[in-house]
């Protein structure tokens, strides 16, 4: 079926994002939003673009009755979910499905079993997918999960089945901590997922978090688009994604994304997903999840592929095949992406509110920035507080490091805290440099201290500069040497 107009049930820079293909497509759209997003660049960016509800998201972007509604109303052919919200809900895919119009993404089926970490481990168990040592059925006695300890060894991970985003997830080093922390994370997975059923399994110590972008249609072609590095995280979630990693070889390159693939035919996937592993010190990798949508570091991937992910996602939700195999696809350069969040990065990533008074995000050649804000806007306090995208290529790593710090460099903000500073800290980082880092890098290098002592510096050095030039023209200008000495004292006071 031919797609002539999508609805896209997202918010900011995933629906801007989704757009600009689907223009390019010549795809007519439509956006939704609630009462704080009234004026907000992705409601100007869509050629329809109707009030949802109020602020709250559970009032406006997770009413998927009400976003069917007015898909039906506006004769729109086809749902584009994002990511967040409804994108992984298996009961919005099905409804859409029921009222004739098109998901663009995967089956109900395909959301329901990856979304449950338990249901996805026995999906995959047949095609000898690597598995974290643990166990894969719900624990819910203290007794139980002690002997499964005991069996595969401190440390633990105690984890969420529906869980996601750190939350519902324990790491317990002794025994006598179990329990406690079990009825905690049981607590936390209650409230945060409606599904207290968690898991035990070896904690993998020093691991790297690899994942593989996959791509499958409905004619039983699946491939591959080689892997992202995801492990530089704060609080379990990621801040700065590469693509391709630093350390995978071409054969363990080849046996991941196989094993990805193998993961996307366990349950008959269908569109754009993203396989997620676990890698140790000894570079075995171990299936960790799949996430059954788009990514927001999916353009890290675009850049090394060149390939259009939305493009390709809504071809496939037209019933297209693929138009090339795995042997087509190669590697191109090298990308970096950072997460622009306004978060105070001196106050362990805390959410920044407030106004942009400034907001001038770079430009140039291999710089591409993906955003839903403009100068002058407010930064809502009812979703992720992810101001944008920022994107980096180069023909090396290395290029694409500098080009990152040049791009951080000329991305001005005012009015509320980012990770700019952070991003910037973390590549020009040694550790990060020699690729030979994990999920820990935050906890083992990065303090507040560090980064105001960074800032302090970077002050010198500007104030140095200063009093160079300002010296320069003194002897032009022959200025006294009481104005002299005045002049340099305001320079390092400041």
């Amino acid at each position: 079926m031919k797609i002539n107009k999508i609805l896209v049930a997202n918010r900011g820079e995933i629906a801007i994002r989704v757009f600009k293909t689907a223009k390019k497509l010549g795809i007519k759209t439509v956006a939704v939003y609630s009462t704080a997003d009234r004026n907000a660049p992705h409601v100007a960016e869509a050629d329809e673009a109707v009030l949802i509800g109020e602020a709250p998201s559970n009032q406006s972007y997770l009413l998927g009755d009400k976003i069917i509604e007015v898909a039906k109303s506006l004769n729109v052919d086809a749902i584009h979910p994002g990511y967040g919200f409804l994108s992984e809900n298996a009961e919005f895919s099905q409804k859409i499905a029921d009222a004739g119009l098109i998901f663009i993404g995967p089956k109900p089926h395909a959301i329901r079993t990856m979304g449950s970490k338990l249901a996805a481990k026995e999906t995959v168990k047949k095609y000898d997918i690597p598995m974290v040592p643990g166990i894969d059925k719900a624990v819910i006695n203290p007794k139980e999960a002690i002997e499964i300890a005991k069996e595969i060894g401190f440390p633990i991970l105690i984890k969420a089945s529906a869980g996601g985003g750190g939350k519902g997830m324990r790491i317990v080093e002794k025994e006598a901590d179990l329990e406690s922390q079990m009825k905690r994370a049981i607590s936390e997975a209650t409230s945060a997922f409606g599904d207290g059923s968690i898991f035990v399994e070896k904690y993998i110590e020093s691991p790297r978090h690899i994942e593989i972008q996959i791509l499958a249609d409905s004619h039983g072609n699946v491939v591959h688009l080689f892997e992202r590095e995801c492990s530089i995280q704060r609080r379990h979630q990621k801040v700065v994604e590469e693509a391709p990693s630093s350390i995978l070889t071409k054969e363990i390159r080849h046996k991941m994304g196989e094993a990805a693939v193998n993961v996307a035919k366990s349950c008959d996937y269908l569109g754009a997903g993203t396989v997620e592993f676990l890698m140790d010190a000894q570079m075995n990798f171990f299936f960790l999840e799949m996430n059954t949508r788009l990514q927001v570091e999916h353009p890290v991937t675009e850049w090394i592929t060149g390939l259009d992910l939305v493009e390709e996602q809504i071809k496939i939700a037209q019933g297209a095949a693929l138009s090339f195999t795995q042997e087509d696809l190669t590697i191109k350069g090298h990308a970096i992406e950072l997460r622009v969040y306004a978060e105070d990065s001196l106050n362990d990533f805390m959410p920044s509110m407030g106004t942009l008074n400034t907001y001038q995000p770079p430009s140039g050649e291999n710089i591409r920035v993906d955003d839903g804000f403009k100068e002058g806007m407010e930064i809502p306090i009812y979703y992720d507080p992810m101001l944008s995208k920022l994107i980096t290529y180069g023909k090396t790593r290395d290029a694409a490091i500098v080009r990152m710090i040049e791009a951080i460099d000329n991305y001005h903000v005012d009015g509320v805290e980012t990770t700019l500073a952070f991003g910037k800290y973390v590549c020009q980082h040694k550790v990060f440099k020699s690729g030979k880092f994990d999920t820990h890098f935050v906890k083992k290098y990065y303090t507040p201290e560090i980064i105001e002592e960074h800032y302090k510096e970077e002050a010198t050095i500007a104030a140095k500069i200063a009093l160079n030039m300002y010296l320069e023209e003194k002897q032009k200008v022959k200025l006294p040497k009481k104005e002299t000495n005045a002049a340099i004292k305001a320079l390092f006071n400041r």
